[in-house]
């Protein structure tokens, strides 16, 4: 017997759609009935996804301001605010503190937690009006945990768990709900020029999360029934 799809009649913005966990997000999203605005740089990739029935491309950089709020203003005008929010776009590296630099140190706040903050701050106030919605942000076991190598990342991730508290503790009682999925290693393109299985200081892709596992997470989050909360899911390979 098939199942019957759980978001029929409802609208979605995944950022960072174009690959990894973002573009599975969309998928599933889109196959359980959702309208799905896929938002990311990449314009290739999403016209790929595009072809997907329920999805809807929006080719824009969250590290343009400009852009990113047109785009976003474009999308509420044609489909209204989205009923579920998902901070999907991510950037990664490793690097000891010693040698990282100012630079990569930046790139990464600007997509893993500045990003979040202005998808949020354009959409939300639309949420509040309507008193319903979803905010997913991916998170990473790196925002609670320390790793060698990683401060610029687990700094961008921290910092984005710190925002999403306090978004939890402002959309009480609102109808509109946050939640802070942290997956451990996942098994993305992200990955790819640091060739994990070939560093034994880093997991190997084979014990690693599969990013159609943790879309499967993110969804469970957004499906829950009104009234149901979850503040932080943390995922890890079992």
């Amino acid at each position: 017997m098939s199942r019957t799809p759980r978001l029929v009649g409802r609208t979605a913005l995944v950022t960072g759609a174009s690959r990894g966990i973002g573009r599975a997000v969309a998928l599933l999203l889109a196959e359980e009935g959702c309208r799905v605005s896929a938002l990311a740089r990449s314009e290739g990739a999403l016209r790929e996804l595009a072809a997907e029935d329920g999805i809807e491309p929006i080719v824009a950089d969250l590290r343009d301001d400009t852009a990113t709020w047109l785009a976003l203003d474009e999308m509420s005008d044609r489909v209204g605010v989205p009923d579920v929010v998902v901070n999907a776009a991510g950037a990664f590296g490793v690097e000891p503190c010693a040698s990282e630099t100012v630079k990569a140190f930046d790139e990464l706040f600007e997509v893993n937690l500045r990003g979040p903050f202005m998808v949020t701050r354009a959409l939300l106030p639309g949420m509040l009006e309507r008193g319903s919605g979803t905010i997913v942000s991916v998170g990473s076991v790196a925002g609670r945990k320390a790793f060698p190598g990683n401060a610029a990342y687990s700094a961008s991730k921290y910092g984005l768990r710190g925002f999403h508290e306090v978004l939890v503790e402002e959309l009480r009682g609102t109808g509109v709900r946050a939640s802070l999925v942290e997956p451990a290693a996942t098994d993305t393109s992200l990955w790819d020029p640091l060739d994990p299985d070939a560093d034994p200081s880093l997991p190997d892709r084979a014990d690693m999360l599969d990013a159609s596992d943790v879309a499967e997470a993110i969804v469970f989050v957004a499906t829950r029934p009104a009234g149901v909360e979850i503040p932080v899911l943390s995922i890890e390979r079992g």
